[in-house]
């Protein structure tokens, strides 16, 4: 036995008397010792989720191979199959050993792996990100995971986005599941890895994809842009052997039936339902029949006609329109093989979420018809378990009114391939292999056609790099490159929010409450809209709620719920919904016509550093990560920072002199908090009286907009962002000691000259050693250092953009308007950086980098000097580079230290 067949046995659960031995397909991904991109084609309950992570844990965990990533991202196309991945990974990580719990507290030990579900909401465990150097299992659908991918991730607060975005672009596997299901999700994910293979050489980790399905075909992947890709990603697929097929589960005979009732004939399709499961005979797994609809609302009427007959028999419903506190319990009830039993007795009614990745074994599946690669993958559920089954495949209409959300040509190609199969009399899995080996190119082109609506490019994933706002709040329409048609969804969650005690409806609910992974439901944006503020005619425009209606959106710029407009409901958008206003039921999910109180999800508190995080994102000027138990200086705390990302880029093996650049920009991300309105707005009794404080306890902080303000309260900057004070610091230091430094107008100094614009002269007095260090940078280097220090947050990044705040500001000195709240002129206060080196001196600011075209005082502008950052690195190595930053200052943010400097200093 080999030493992968040994660790397969450890992640499957087998006794050591009795190991599972792997299939041969999953032997030879596992086989594979370097890797790459490649494509999977493996039939229905042939183990590929164990195949998969079995493959990326051996190597990453099992051989510690360094070359392998370090983040398994599993991309789904639906809820309910991701919520099973992050079971059975659970599971076998649990097994060997390496779980880890983000809700322990226990330190996190090397080598142990989180498995986190990205779906939307605030979430416990979601302090995946703080770990980049470690390995993790990232699980979610493609709407969550393609989105972050694109710097735009729905459900996250938006200065999130670039830390997301980088870690899910670099050191990562990808894993598209279930392509069949993806749309133009599919070329998305062919894109964004075209394009990272385009910038592999100017990257640090590996970045590759695995597309997976039962029914994948190769020409899918290829574009105009991925072609000279494609030939590598696909010149060795894993497939299982022709073989394998004629026994076990490949053997499985299931009886092929067809039939005819039509669309609006509920009962009859009902009564049928009923029969075929009546003249099921139970078996060791019990009696289970599974219906499988094209349609949320259909599958909803099937359900409710069953019910209506009044059978004595468990039925249950299953479809993406659920919230995940109501799916929790379909697992154990009735969504898994340890459900099944002798005396298991229920007909499930389901939509295309059980197509894949749902382990369930039904004596009889009745499927409406639908594309082959559909159909292909729903017959995988019926006799799953071995045994014997009976498929019926239903025609409920061919028209186009009927079809839905299907192509008619689609549905009569899949018919005209049933005919064909007629002969056989069985769908299992030797017959349909042995079918489509035996298909022609005209036939094989009509069961699997593909073409993209959208394709990704270049110069748009570019353009996304930049996540700065509008005035307006407003950003790219990502949803094109996630889903086509109207099945873009939004997220919808519920909750209590009384009236008033006059009984007048409240305007929003609590500012602080964010939605929770487990209580967001996922509804359609253009049905949303419909249920919401009523359907539009020509005539009659419904820009607004509908009466009695009570629903919110978060405004990013303003920092609070507003109430919601028809405009405002996007694909991606999370929607808070009074609960009086009706919209969901929990036995059957939403249901726009409900108008009865819906029961908001119990919720555990958040840990108080999973809030934290949370509203530090969640607006232009929170700050909630400079709250801490113990009062720190900027020293204490960029020292701090500086040995966090120090620990990161040696564990991640970034080379040695951006490891130089990333522990130097942990060392002086925080020096704008000295800046006088950050230092004035800090306000308690037993304040240490010093002007270099950057962390205190939560109730030394107003709350916005009054956060920022000098001792004096005579200047209010409340939309100051200290990490632009930082970086205009680093800019100063150049300006002081060095005007003619590489990085500032060394190459255009002579150029300068002829125009009449003389380089200033360093001032006399020596630069101290936290200076030199900003000195020694070359060109390149300086801009790094600035755009990390600058971009800690996700606030401040690509663009240095004046906000609302700042247009309020009144001038009272003609120093100009603010940007971010710092302003032309503002002095940062000598301060100690370094306690063993002499203090920084005192640095004046300027504005200058803000403006377009080149600077007499501080050359290239900020946006020249990012869009080289870009190009240098690509957006996705630069994005991961934030990330080790951002993640070495959260963690440092945890830390209950004792500032060495304050423990010696006199009482206030």
């Amino acid at each position: 036995m080999s030493d992968y067949d040994t660790w397969f046995s450890l992640i499957a659960g087998s006794s050591e008397r009795e190991r599972a031995t792997p299939h041969r397909w999953q032997q030879a991904l596992a086989e594979s010792a370097v890797p790459a991109s490649r494509v999977i084609r493996i039939p229905t309950g042939m183990g590929k989720t164990l195949g998969v992570f079995g493959a990326w844990s051996w190597h990453r965990l099992g051989r510690a191979d360094d070359a392998w990533p370090r983040r398994l991202v599993w991309c789904l196309p639906m809820r309910v199959l991701a919520e099973q991945t992050e079971a059975v990974v659970r599971d076998a990580l649990d097994r060997l050993g390496r779980l880890w719990d983000p809700h322990s507290t226990a330190p996190r030990r090397p080598g142990q792996v989180g498995v986190h579900l990205l779906m939307g909401g605030a979430d416990p465990g979601g302090e995946w990100a703080l770990f980049p150097e470690e390995s993790a299992v990232l699980i979610g659908t493609q709407d969550m995971l393609l989105s972050r991918a694109l710097n735009r991730g729905y459900g996250a607060a938006r200065a999130r986005w670039p830390l997301e975005f980088g870690l899910l672009a670099h050191d990562a596997l990808w894993v598209m599941d279930e392509v069949q299901l993806m749309d133009v999700g599919l070329a998305t994910s062919a894109q964004l890895q075209a394009y990272h293979d385009d910038d592999a050489s100017k990257g640090f980790r590996p970045r590759h994809t695995w597309w997976m399905s039962a029914t994948l075909q190769p020409e899918w992947l290829k574009s105009v842009d991925t072609e000279q890709h494609h030939p590598r990603w696909c010149h060795d697929p894993v497939v299982v052997a022709a073989e394998a097929h004629g026994h076990g589960l490949g053997a499985v005979e299931k009886t092929l039936v067809t039939s005819a009732i039509a669309a609006k004939d509920e009962a009859g399709f009902a009564r049928r339902i009923l029969d075929e499961h009546e003249a099921l005979s139970p078996g060791e797994y019990g009696r289970i029949t599974l219906v499988v609809c094209n349609t949320v609302d259909r599958a909803c009427r099937t359900f409710d006609a069953l019910n209506r007959m009044g059978r004595v028999v468990g039925i249950e419903l299953v479809h993406s329109r659920f919230r995940p506190a109501e799916r929790a319990a379909w697992r154990d009830r009735f969504l898994s093989r340890a459900a099944c039993g002798p005396d298991a007795d229920r007909i499930i009614v389901a939509t295309q979420v059980v197509e894949a990745g749902v382990d369930i074994s039904a004596g009889v599946l009745i499927s409406e018809l639908s594309p082959w690669p559909s159909l292909v993958q729903r017959f995988g559920r019926c006799a799953r378990y071995g045994g014997a089954g009976r498929v019926v495949v239903v025609d409920r209409g061919r028209e186009e009114r009927t079809a839905a959300p299907y192509d008619v040509a689609e549905l009569e190609a899949a018919w005209d391939a049933l005919a064909r199969l007629g002969d056989r009399g069985t769908v299992g899995t030797s017959a349909l292999e042995a079918f489509e080996d035996g298909l022609d190119d005209a036939l094989r082109r009509r069961l699997y056609p593909y073409q993209a609506q959208h394709l990704l490019l270049r110069r748009e994933l570019d353009e996304l790099f930049d996540t700065t706002p509008d005035l307006t709040g407003a950003d790219l329409d990502i949803s094109r490159f996630i889903r086509s048609g109207e099945e873009r969804d939004l997220q919808v969650f519920w909750v209590d929010v009384p009236p008033d005690e006059k009984g007048r409806p409240r305007s929003a609910p609590p500012r602080r409450r964010r939605p929770r992974r487990e209580e967001l439901c996922s509804v359609p944006y253009m049905l949303a809209r419909d249920w919401l503020c009523g359907e539009e005619t020509k005539n009659s425009r419904r820009t607004r709620l509908r009466s009695g209606v009570r629903a919110w959106v978060w405004d990013w710029l303003n920092g609070q719920w507003v109430i919601v407009e028809r405009s405002q409901l996007v694909p991606g958008r999370i929607v808070c919904v009074a609960s009086d206003s009706g919209g969901y039921r929990v036995e059957r999910g939403f249901d726009r016509g409900h108008d009865g109180l819906v029961p908001p999800v119990a919720l555990a508190p958040l840990p108080v550093t999973a809030a934290a995080q949370l509203e530090a994102d969640e607006s232009p000027d929170a700050d909630a990560l400079s709250a801490a138990v113990e009062w720190k200086t900027i020293a204490c705390h960029g020292g701090e920072v500086g040995e966090a990302a120090g620990h990161i880029a040696v564990a991640t093996n970034l080379p040695a002199d951006l490891r130089r650049v990333l522990v130097l920009a942990g060392r002086w991300h925080d020096v704008g908090k000295a800046h006088p309105a950050f230092q004035g707005g800090i306000r308690r009794a037993d304040r240490p009286l010093r002007q270099d404080i950057a962390k205190a306890p939560d109730d030394a902080w107003p709350r916005p907009p009054k956060t920022y303000r000098t001792a004096d309260d005579l200047d209010l900057r409340p939309g100051l962002r200290h990490e632009l004070a930082s970086t205009l610091a680093l800019f100063a230091v150049l300006q002081r000691n060095a005007p003619a430094h590489p990085a500032l107008l060394g190459p255009w100094g002579d150029a300068l000259g002829l125009l009449g614009h003389a380089v200033s002269v360093a001032e006399a007095c020596p630069p101290t050693p936290c200076e030199q260090e900003v000195l020694a940078c070359s060109a390149d280097e300086f801009d790094l250092l600035a755009y990390l220090v600058a971009a800690h947050h996700g606030k401040v990044r690509a663009a240095l953009h004046a906000e609302p705040r700042d247009q309020d500001y009144r001038d009272s000195d003609g120093r100009g308007l603010p940007i971010r709240g710092v302003r032309e002129g503002d002095v940062l206060p000598t301060i100690v950086l370094d306690p063993m080196a002499p203090p920084l001196p005192s640095l004046r600011l300027s504005l200058e980098p803000a403006n377009l075209g080149l600077s007499r005082i501080t050359g290239r502008s900020w946006r020249e000097r990012t869009l080289g950052l870009v190009n240098r690195y690509g957006p996705g190595a630069l994005a991961w580079l934030e990330g080790l930053l951002i993640a070495a200052d959260r963690r440092a943010s945890q830390l209950e230290t004792v500032d060495p400097i304050l423990a010696g200093a006199e009482a206030p």
